[in-house]
């Protein structure tokens, strides 16, 4: 048996314990040096000046975040609308794909084509042909708008990567659970709605959200199409301002937001290896 101290822990755990203080004061000391080697010799090459009044000038930031946090709304305006209608269509599309019954073999090819092109095609290339393609049609108001086409792009997008990742979640649930629910005289609907579908969406939960904060970056694309949204803005504030800072507020933004938002992704991630392991 260990020995134990007045603490009541053992020796094995006494020296992790010191080997994790010890790893802890490295990777500190050694984040330190990095972060001083970069404060200090950054300002000594020779054009920081320059950079540093394009891209680091206070008045200009002052002046311009107010208005690009204004704009910053009209992203996630465009996240919150389109992200149920992404779940939605990449579950139906992972459903498709997943398909036993002979009689739907159909769906499951438009299924696989459809992911294929949506996540062959890059996202920018489908805004464009969707958000100047159907309006190019002729449509009255407000069926041209640039709003609806460019959200339904990254719908059409990200839901063909939500749906693989739902349908990996689908292909992890061991096949004997399906049979264990047919055996016990479950329709291939209810077993697919109770036992199956409840353990993948658990299961691909965290993979999910790290899709959702790269969809809440690619809102900025639709800007090539007309809205103004918080890219635009600073573009706007940039030719008018001859000033690059205004790009640095809207990335501070952006940061705000997606930094806490992959955190929380990770930690759910981690908890969820704990929870296997």
């Amino acid at each position: 048996m260990s020995k134990t101290n007045a603490a009541g822990k053992t020796r094995r755990q006494i020296y992790e314990d010191r080997l994790r203080r010890r790893s802890m004061l490295i990777a500190g000391g050694s984040t330190l040096a990095v972060f001083l080697t970069v404060i200090l010799l950054v300002p000594l090459a020779p054009g920081w000046d320059r950079v540093k009044a394009s891209f680091f000038n206070w008045e200009v930031f002052a002046k311009t975040f107010p208005k690009l946090l204004e704009a910053f709304k009209l992203d996630v305006a465009i996240f919150l609308w389109s992200a149920p209608a992404i779940v939605i269509l990449g579950l139906l599309v992972a459903l498709a794909r997943d398909t036993r019954n002979p009689a739907l073999f159909p769906l499951r090819i438009l299924g696989a084509a459809y992911t294929d092109i949506f996540r062959g095609v890059p996202v920018v290339l489908t805004v464009y042909l969707i958000g100047f393609g159907i309006p190019g049609l002729g449509l009255p108001r407000p069926w041209n708008s640039p709003y609806i086409w460019g959200s339904l792009a990254l719908i059409l997008t990200y839901s063909a990567y939500v749906a693989e990742i739902f349908r990996s979640g689908i292909e992890s649930v061991h096949k004997s659970q399906r049979a264990a629910a047919q055996s016990l005289g479950l329709s291939d609907a209810d077993n697919m709605r109770f036992v199956i579908l409840p353990q993948a969406i658990r299961r691909v939960i965290p993979a999910q959200m790290n899709m959702f904060i790269a969809l809440q970056k690619d809102v900025a694309l639709l800007s090539f199409i007309g809205p103004v949204e918080i890219f635009r803005q600073a573009g706007v504030f940039k030719s008018l301002l001859a000033n690059f800072t205004p790009y640095v507020g809207a990335a501070a933004i952006f940061l705000a937001v997606t930094i806490p938002a992959t955190r929380y992704a990770d930690y759910l991630m981690a908890k969820q290896n704990r929870e296997r392991s």
